[in-house]
């Protein structure tokens, strides 16, 4: 342990003048990233409002960034590099439905103090939420026309919607290594949401009947299994969030609030992940 002087003298070599040097403000962009938050209501509530779906958009372009990166991966069957990113996902999934356990101090009352204020935004307006979704496999054409407002935003997200997911490139994985997969599914519109295909199923129970041999396509499922998971997590504490705070009412932007997230409680990225656990 260090003494009060060595510890002051130690305090003395640390550098102090940054004129010509970049800062950690600087290198953060924090003058940007803490001056984004405008109320527009005085309720002491609504700056928390805003710092959740703050830091839950960071995660969220976070995630984004190691999902594609991961799919890549797959594609060049770097299995190893992408269990590192998916296994980095999923530690952000748990960061990032903890962040409801924060909103949920929000109570009802506190909340209607400023909810008119929202106006018609809305979290279903989640350009990055879709763009996770679609990474994932869940392909909605239909909720584009929520972004045509923003002609370069629309553009990025219809590329992510139209792009092979990392199902589909883990997929096309199974067929490398052997396993016969249906060519209809193989050669299948990648714009549209994959549905569970027996081929698929009966590939994904020779991985696991056969561990040893498959063991990089076993531990692959594993991973995705793992962000599923937590995903259908996170949808379920939104829902029970939104529930505990405006009940069943509409969401802002005339969204179907908890009736809405009941209903993607049900919906699977990776559907025969899931059908073979009741197989085996």
């Amino acid at each position: 342990m260090l003494n009060e002087h060595e510890a002051f003298k130690n305090e003395e070599t640390i550098e102090t003048d940054f004129k010509e040097k970049m800062t950690y403000s600087e290198y953060l962009g924090l003058d940007t990233l803490l001056n984004s938050h405008h109320p527009l209501s005085d309720h002491h509530d609504e700056m928390l409002f805003i710092s959740v779906h703050h830091v839950s958009e960071i995660w969220m372009k976070q995630i984004i960034h190691e999902i594609q990166s991961a799919t890549k991966d797959i594609e060049q069957d770097r299995l190893q590099e992408a269990f590192k990113k998916l296994a980095r996902v999923s530690k952000i999934q748990v960061q990032l439905k903890n962040v409801w356990d924060v909103l949920s101090t929000l109570t009802p009352s506190e909340y209607m103090e400023f909810r008119d204020k929202l106006g018609s935004a809305s979290g279903f307006q989640s350009f990055q939420n879709r763009i996770i979704e679609f990474s994932l496999g869940y392909k909605t054409e239909h909720v584009l026309h929520i972004y045509e407002k923003d002609p370069k935003l629309l553009e990025i997200l219809q590329a992510a919607h139209d792009a092979p997911s990392i199902y589909d490139v883990s997929i096309q994985a199974l067929k490398r290594a052997g396993l016969p997969i249906d060519e209809e599914v193989l050669n299948r519109d990648v714009s549209v949401s994959h549905r569970s295909n027996e081929s698929v199923r009966q590939a994904w129970l020779t991985v696991y009947r056969n561990v040893d041999k498959y063991w990089e396509l076993y531990e692959l499922a594993e991973e995705l299994v793992d962000v599923e998971d937590l995903f259908q997590q996170w949808r379920f504490r939104h829902m029970k969030t939104v529930e505990r705070i405006i009940g069943f009412k509409k969401g802002t932007g005339g969204s179907g609030g908890v009736s809405y997230l009941k209903k993607v409680l049900d919906q699977y990225f990776f559907p025969e992940l899931w059908e073979i656990r009741t197989i085996l």
